[in-house]
């Protein structure tokens, strides 16, 4: 899965909210018992969810070989464009899907005239917070800070 090629990035559309909710949940999958059961229910939306999330902003979908292995969305606010539902599957890490869908994100809200990215993650993603480091961002004292009883943390971008 992992070819020598950059991951192409496309719009998500309502019919790709199956293969985005797949990639959800296999990718956060291995790490279901550090989550509270809402908490990971609501980190792996399902399809319908996914769908219906399109009329809050846009999504996309990376693809490497043909295959979808990275999603991203994103909402624009009052603070910002907020990050959501951010995955990669495991097979791909590593080989720059993370970033392409980060750049993505920011090339979307610099055309919105956004003043910052923003996201919410667990503490116990590590490898999600060394890409978003690694990006740009920083850590805020800002919330939320649970997620169902899962705990959370506020990371920024000043764009």
């Amino acid at each position: 899965m992992t070819g020598s090629h950059a991951p192409r990035i496309m719009r998500a559309r309502p019919d790709d909210a199956a293969a985005m909710e797949t990639t959800l949940a296999t990718a956060f999958e291995p790490l279901r018992a550090q989550y509270t059961p809402a908490g990971f229910a609501a980190t792996t939306p399902s399809a319908d969810v996914l769908a219906a999330r399109f009329a809050e902003g846009p999504a996309w979908v990376a693809v490497l070989d043909d295959l979808i292995v990275g999603t991203v969305a994103a909402r624009t606010t009052a603070g910002g464009v907020y990050v959501r539902s951010m995955a990669v599957l495991p097979g791909a890490r590593g080989s720059g899907v993370g970033q392409a869908l980060l750049d993505q994100v920011e090339a979307f809200a610099n055309a919105q005239g956004a003043p910052r990215l923003y996201l919410s993650t667990t503490p116990f993603l590590d490898a999600a917070i060394r890409l978003y480091v690694r990006a740009g961002f920083v850590r805020t004292d800002e919330g939320p800070t649970d997620l169902h009883g899962t705990p959370l943390l506020t990371m920024e971008k000043p764009l």
